[in-house]
């Protein structure tokens, strides 16, 4: 009687944590991103990024279908994608094609990040009611992720006007339905 009690509470404590463990997959493989990123292997830490946005995907999905959501994965779904889709595509683009258009370059990439930051703030004080309010972080860490692969083919003032739209985006009053 006593192990089966102990063994219940045991699943129950593992499926209560289950979206956690894929949430934090997702900011340690942003974290890896950025340190492949900062030691100059800018093509693993896209793959990361990518790898990433599929932990990001399901954590959501594990929370809803266990019926698991809480303010704490909230907050650290928040936290883990300002990792992964602010910090680590800004730090890709910006150490393979913005540094070397100096102040515009790194301006821009702080501009996206501080975009991104205050677009998750938004959306964790904020109902959820179905849509977002402006680009979604996960998104757009995503298409600034998939513009690097264009580095050899676009001119690089092109990637400033790719973050700065990506920044827009994130912090514009647009609705888009949640999928």
């Amino acid at each position: 009687m006593f192990l089966s009690d102990v063994l219940d509470l045991t699943i129950k404590k593992l499926k209560a944590q289950t979206a956690n463990v894929l949430t934090l997959a997702n900011l340690s493989l942003g974290g890896f991103a950025i340190l492949f990123s900062i030691n100059g292997n800018l093509n693993l830490s896209v793959l990361l990024i990518f790898v990433a946005a599929l932990a990001d995907r399901f954590d959501g999905m594990a929370a809803r279908k266990m019926n698991i959501e809480s303010d704490l994965g909230k907050q650290l779904d928040s936290m883990s994608d300002i990792i992964s889709f602010g910090v680590a595509p800004a730090l890709i683009l910006y150490q393979g094609i913005l540094s070397g258009l100096g102040v515009p370059g790194s301006f821009f990439t702080i501009l996206y990040i501080g975009c991104g930051a205050f677009r998750l703030a938004r959306f964790n004080i904020s109902e959820n009611n179905g849509y977002f309010t402006g680009l979604p972080i996960t998104a757009a860490g995503c298409l600034a992720t998939l513009s690097f692969l264009a580095v050899p083919y676009w001119p690089e003032p092109f990637f400033l006007f790719i973050m700065l739209i990506l920044s827009f985006l994130m912090i514009s009053p647009f609705k888009l339905k949640k999928m």
